[in-house]
């Protein structure tokens, strides 16, 4: 995607072929940074600080993470080790586990002296695999936009979101942006509700930025207008990401997506999931009771950090000092309340037979 003049993945190779750069995202939308990592240690940090978000960038980075490790020292020891250091960063993505995977597949059968530059190869790959995988996401959630459309007579079509689910939550075009990004390219006239989406208010500062920066006509708005802006029919669908989905498709996201679900299926609007394979949990079947949800320091619920009328970014405590603070940085929501799940094979429904046949390469494994 495109920042000012400039092109951009969310992570690539650096020009020396020694590192491999991110944009910083704790510092966005305030400052845009390129950061390099040097190491495993850098690609865990970057991972578990939120330096890089989102299930689909999380595992391209544990992939890189991994190469890094294996051009100091390619066995298979240290291969498993790297995989431990970086599985425990963030426990609720899938798609952390599943890029370390696939990197193990490829590189474990391997000689020694041959694993890192394979491990670099398949690192490649999975982030041009995803790349594609969003683009598809990006055509099929499209053609939903456009029957929408079509339905009101070419009325704007009104799509809610609920934290950041563009390209900077993948290596380019994003999941559930993909669609609108794809409509306004195409001259479909589209506005997006964009919910703060507290703690960390990636909706606020990086949805908010990415359609600024392609011209989406947007706002803002706090978490709790969803419903209310539903009741009132001024939303057509609702659209979001996902973390991790189980092959019977209950969706976990960010925390607030269910509620989002409540209300939309409360008022009977559409309430889409952008869901890249990857991200399905096969092995998962009820996602309530078996996804691990996680827990994260309080400081981001106690503190919000903003720039100051001259400019300057600061951190500002909302809370009182002291005040005890729980931090549950996902939810589930139940397939029941999933319109359908946009994929790179097409729309899916949110259960285990239409996503079995959708996937079966993978749904056997």
């Amino acid at each position: 995607m495109r920042i000012g003049d400039t092109w951009y993945r969310t992570i690539w190779p650096s020009e020396n072929g020694l590192a491999v750069e991110i944009i910083d995202q704790t510092l966005l939308p305030h400052v845009l940074e390129i950061r390099q990592l040097r190491s495993i240690e850098d690609a865990a940090e970057a991972i578990r600080m939120m330096r890089v978000r989102g299930a689909p960038l999380i595992g391209a980075t544990a992939a890189y993470g991994l190469a890094l490790a294996l051009r100091e020292d390619d066995s298979i020891g240290v291969l498993e080790a790297s995989c431990e250091v970086l599985t425990a960063t963030r426990p609720t993505a899938v798609n952390l586990r599943w890029a370390l995977d696939v990197m193990a597949r490829e590189v474990v059968p391997r000689p020694e002296g041959e694993r890192a530059n394979a491990a670099w190869a398949c690192a490649a790959r999975i982030c041009d695999d995803d790349v594609e995988i969003s683009k598809r996401i990006g055509e099929h959630g499209l053609v939903e936009l456009q029957k929408i459309a079509e339905n009101k007579g070419g009325a704007c079509v009104n799509i809610l979101t609920h934290c950041n689910a563009g390209w900077l939550a993948t290596v380019d075009w994003g999941t559930a942006l993909a669609p609108i990004y794809m409509a306004h390219d195409s001259g479909l006239k589209v506005h997006v509700w964009v919910d703060e989406t507290r703690p960390r208010n990636q909706g606020a500062a990086l949805t908010a930025w990415e359609l600024s920066s392609h011209g989406v006509p947007h706002d803002v708005i706090v978490d709790n207008a969803g419903g209310h802006l539903m009741q009132h029919g001024l939303v057509d669908l609702v659209i979001t990401g996902t973390d991790r989905t189980t092959r019977r498709g209950d969706v976990c996201n960010k925390i607030g997506t269910y509620l989002k679900a409540l209300a939309a299926h409360d008022n009977g609007v559409p309430f889409y999931v952008c869901l890249p394979s990857p991200t399905i949990d096969w092995s998962l079947a009820d996602g309530v009771r078996e996804i691990p949800i996680e827990e994260r320091d309080g400081s981001e619920v106690s503190h919000l950090t903003g720039a100051t009328p001259n400019g300057e970014v600061i951190t500002v405590r909302v809370t009182p000092e002291g005040a005890a603070v729980a931090n549950y940085a996902f939810d589930v929501t139940p397939r029941g309340l999933v319109t359908g799940l946009i994929t790179e094979r097409g729309v899916v429904a949110a259960d285990a037979e239409a996503m079995a046949a959708a996937f079966p390469d993978h749904a056997k494994r």
